[in-house]
């Protein structure tokens, strides 16, 4: 239970591994020019503790072992069916930017999502299941910035 909370109890780790699920995210630059604002050292210590916990496995790239690709375990597999549930809840009471049209697809076929996530998963394919929406599209805040999607 402790490393439950203590893994997600911050929006980085969700954002993390929602990001490695639905938008095919893998390296550290991926998730540094997502868009989420991460600072690096949050990220490294989320990225850590993600290993640490089971939940994300580091692996150097076949053509460059210098380059390091994060990418889930079957235990963060495991979590699809939350996060989905997550992602359809935060687009509906939220401003997430999200096309209505592509979470009612999600809503209506909830299996159907979860497979083609799994399937994507164990062929390696890092094809986003979400695309990424257009950041000209996300709600502004007071600053003008974009408004993130948690």
């Amino acid at each position: 239970m402790s490393i439950s909370l203590e893994i997600f109890g911050d929006r980085w780790s969700l954002l993390v591994v929602r990001d490695m699920m639905v938008r095919g995210l893998a390296t550290f630059k991926d998730f540094q020019e997502s868009g989420e604002d991460i600072a690096t050292n949050i990220l490294a210590d989320r990225l850590e503790r993600l290993t640490d916990a089971g939940i994300v496995t580091r692996e150097s790239e076949v053509s460059d072992r210098r380059r390091v690709n994060y990418r889930l375990t079957e235990k963060g597999m495991d979590l699809a069916p939350v996060l989905l549930e997550l992602l359809i809840w935060g687009a509906r009471h939220e401003a997430t930017g999200a096309p209505c049209a592509v979470i009612d697809q999600m809503e209506q076929n909830r299996a159907a999502v979860l497979d083609e996530t799994r399937r994507r998963w164990e062929v390696r394919d890092r094809t986003p299941i979400l695309p990424r929406f257009d950041e000209a599209a996300r709600p502004r805040n007071a600053t003008g910035r974009a408004r993130r999607s948690h």
